[in-house]
């Protein structure tokens, strides 16, 4: 089974991220993917996850948004959790402006492991003290140990 911490990095949990409006935030993920996986470039992300997006949002309550897409190029799921300054309007669910962002990137040939992926993600982000520990991390390494933590149990 893949473990979250296995595809998030310290480097791609970043808090206190501006926020502007949703497409700006896509693009923000897009750009810090880029920089961090060689592999993949950022112009391909952004497009496959606004590609996404207009399929239906992934906004999906309590200020939380999962973006989430099939990527050509990509060899393995890769993730990012981004902690906003201030809320965008996300066209979510309940209308609730999001703040946390859970990104998925997954191979194109996805599989009922990339799936049960997002289910981990969604489930845990579903739970009121993981959203609020999340919240009120400090900074991007408290962010990810947030995350590990949740993994490991504690």
């Amino acid at each position: 089974m893949i473990r979250l911490e296995n595809i998030l990095t310290p480097g791609r949990s970043l808090v206190n991220v501006p926020g502007g409006s949703k497409k700006k935030v896509l693009e923000q993920i897009a750009n810090l993917i880029g920089k961090e996986v060689p592999d993949l470039d950022s112009d391909d992300v952004f497009s496959s996850l606004i590609a996404r997006e207009k399929l239906g949002s992934t906004g999906f309550g309590n200020g939380i948004a999962i973006p989430h897409c099939r990527l050509k190029g990509c060899e393995s799921p890769i993730s990012a959790l981004l902690h906003l300054n201030a809320p965008v309007d996300f066209d979510a669910i309940d209308g609730a402006p999001v703040d946390l962002l859970f990104v998925l990137l997954v191979p194109e040939a996805a599989t009922d492991a990339h799936l049960e992926l997002l289910r981990q993600i969604a489930s845990m982000l579903d739970r009121k003290e993981v959203r609020e520990r999340l919240r009120s991390a400090p900074s991007n390494e408290a962010l990810y140990q947030v995350v590990l933590d949740e993994q490991n149990g504690h």
